[in-house]
């Protein structure tokens, strides 16, 4: 039942919260990594952009373990 209930908790913050992150991150990252060959300490912004664009992998993942969200 638990790990029911932790699914449906990832599945809404996919829903909610994830899809737009990702979408928000992709489009900037998207724009910053060409520049990060010119300008190297925009890597790291890059870097953080990909990882928030990776956000609904982290939550599809969590919905299919059934892992708990803390």
């Amino acid at each position: 039942m638990a790990n029911a209930l932790n699914s449906i908790i990832w599945l809404l913050l996919l829903i909610f919260v994830s899809f737009w992150l990702s979408f928000f991150c992709a489009g900037w990252y998207v724009l910053i990594y060409p520049l990060t060959l010119c300008i190297p300490a925009l890597s790291h912004i890059s870097d953080i952009l990909l990882s928030g664009a990776r956000f609904i992998h982290i939550c599809c993942r969590g919905i299919l373990d059934g892992r708990s969200l803390f």
